[in-house]
């Protein structure tokens, strides 16, 4: 599967793609992600294609459990001069990791492609004439209620049961106003508990019935903290090669990763056991 984006790149699924993160925010919850100006943020991405990464990921916004939201003026005086600064430097796919309508808009125009939503165009669903519009590939996640809030007792009867009404519900929306290049994001550790977390990743296949590319996200995230015995986000990158080395055997789409190249290895690795030819 190919998608074509709004500055005609093409984005091949038909192998696991490494999608970098770079958070323009002071308050990321992995605190090395964490860059402050344009020129960091601008080295960070040389830094993920030099290691090869398939798709760079921009967001100004945190949205770890308990977070408040940035007004709109800052998160596009943190985000548009980024993807302005990172197109000047590679032609590799930019991602904006944002629910705004406007910021999608102008991060689109600044030479982004892709539009990745935390919120499944629950808080701005003006966000759906953008990608329509545009013809943006655009990522569809799960979240139950807010950053702010989602972490405050989450309870599902079966959690994938429910996440997959939920996107069944959401696919058919997006289908009906021509949106056709969507990425299916179950959205790990966004309201989840430490059970629910794993039984997706267990059941990680069923997400492929949609028949749209599957993305996880679950690098250094508290899941993996708590398997590994309460541990940092510092300590847990062995946790998510473990997560990666799964999902790729799984056959995820798209990883979302702090860690270029470790994961790459890891991505290169099982793809020479598994499929790849000499």
């Amino acid at each position: 599967m190919v998608y074509v984006t709004p500055w005609n790149r093409r984005i091949d699924f038909s192998r696991t793609l490494l999608m970098g993160i770079v958070n323009v925010t002071p308050d990321s919850f992995y605190e090395k992600s964490r860059k402050l100006t344009v020129f960091e943020a601008v080295e960070a991405a040389k830094k993920m294609v030099e290691e090869g990464v398939d798709i760079v990921d921009v967001g100004g916004m945190s949205t770890r459990p308990g977070s408040d939201p940035v007004d709109e003026e800052e998160e596009l005086r943190r985000v548009i001069p980024v993807i302005r600064a990172i197109r000047t430097v590679t032609d590799k796919p930019i991602s904006v990791d944002t629910y705004r309508w406007r910021v999608a808009l102008q991060a689109l125009e600044a030479g982004a492609d892709i539009v990745n939503d935390v919120s499944g165009f629950r808080f701005e669903p003006d966000v759906l004439k953008v990608v329509r519009d545009t013809k943006a590939p655009y990522v569809l996640m799960h979240m139950k209620g807010t950053p702010k809030d989602m972490q405050l007792n989450p309870h599902y009867e079966d959690v994938v049961g429910e996440l997959k009404e939920y996107f069944k519900e959401r696919i058919a929306i997006l289908l009906n106003n021509e949106v056709n290049q969507i990425i299916v994001d179950p959205g790990i550790g966004f309201g989840k508990r430490y059970e629910d977390n794993l039984e997706i990743l267990r059941r990680i296949e069923e997400f492929k019935e949609f028949g749209f590319p599957v993305m996880v996200g679950a690098s250094r995230k508290s899941f993996i903290g708590i398997a590994l015995g309460n541990v940092p986000p510092e300590d847990r990158l062995e946790g998510t090669l473990a997560v990666t080395a799964y999902c790729v055997m799984k056959g995820v789409n798209v990883l979302r990763v702090h860690d270029v190249l470790p994961n790459k290895r890891v991505v290169e690795m099982l793809e020479a056991i598994l499929w790849r030819k000499p």
